[in-house]
């Protein structure tokens, strides 16, 4: 059965005929990734979570195996310094998420007794938790009816039901109502769907190069009924790197993670060969709690 909300849904869409098809292709097609798995726990969901934030799979699978072996428990990261979790976090990028994720389980240990909260307010309350990763671990970990709107999710949206090439760049209410409006309304199917919509985005309904021969819910997609129209709103351009404050401060960072002491500020000096922008990003991840500056001139990954 499921929860249909005329008004927030168009008119042609039937959120029944994407369900089934959907769910069905997920149990044929789902990859076999270790957070699924019914030992990753709530913990392996969250730390997951964290990690794929704009972030492929390929990059998260090794640092995902290593923080978890580690880490195993909430309070295990709890009770390390968090520049551990920033160093252990490696060169996943942004790596705010580390001290975020290390503040979310010192939360946790204080709180909850050590245990991921089931409650979704209790994981929104949690430092660093958002809507999406509240919605997610809810959803993923303990079963429960949430709309979960990540990228894939959201472009899956805005084709099938919208029929518009791109979501918009951020998230809108409309969005938020026609993702609550065609989640089924039993709990177990509800996580299911999350799953397998953001699976459908993830493989099959990309950014770009869609494969829709293989989409299971081609016949009913709104935008390839359209004719695949073009999107119309500003340029979709790809994040650049080189030569950006974010590759000068993970160079910095790098230094400081394969250090065991800290680090004088020549060695910091040798990585990049601008000096206003090498200040720049060297303040920048000192404001961000990533860097500790110490007496003498030497820099540290934050210990408290």
């Amino acid at each position: 059965m499921t929860v249909i909300d005329a008004s927030q849904t168009p008119d042609a869409l039937d959120p029944r005929a994407l369900h089934v098809p959907v769910i069905a292709w997920f149990d044929q097609h789902a990859r076999d990734l270790p957070w699924r798995r019914p030992e990753a726990g709530a913990w392996g969901v969250m730390v997951s979570e964290f990690m794929l934030q704009q972030t492929p799979v390929s990059r998260v699978l090794p640092v995902y195996e290593e923080w978890l072996a580690r880490w195993p428990r909430p309070a295990d990261l709890a009770a390390e310094a968090p520049g551990e979790a920033v160093r252990a976090w490696g060169r996943l990028g942004y790596p705010r998420r580390a001290l975020r994720l290390h503040g979310a389980a010192q939360a946790i240990a204080e709180r909850h007794g050590g245990e991921v909260p089931r409650d979704h307010a209790q994981l929104i309350a949690l430092p660093g938790i958002g809507e999406y990763t509240a919605a997610a671990v809810a959803s993923f970990a303990y079963g429960q009816r949430h709309a979960v709107l990540d990228t894939n999710v959201r472009r899956v949206l805005a084709r099938a039901a919208t029929g518009i090439q791109y979501p918009p760049n951020a998230t809108t209410a409309a969005e938020r109502r026609l993702a609550r409006a065609l989640l089924p309304e039993e709990e177990h199917t509800a996580a299911r769907w999350a799953a397998a919509s953001m699976e459908l985005g993830a493989l099959v309904c990309t950014a770009r190069n869609e494969d829709c021969g293989r989409c299971p819910i081609a016949a009913q997609c709104a935008w390839r009924l359209a004719g695949k129209p073009a999107h119309e709103g500003a340029a979709r351009r790809g994040q650049t790197y080189a030569g950006t404050d974010r590759q000068v401060r993970g160079r910095l960072l790098a230094v400081l993670r394969e250090a065991v002491t800290p680090v004088p500020q020549s060695a910091l000096d040798a990585v990049w060969h601008e000096p206003v922008q090498r200040a720049r990003a060297l303040d920048g991840l000192v404001a961000d709690g990533l860097v500790e500056p110490l007496d003498g001139g030497l820099y540290r990954l934050p210990v408290g």
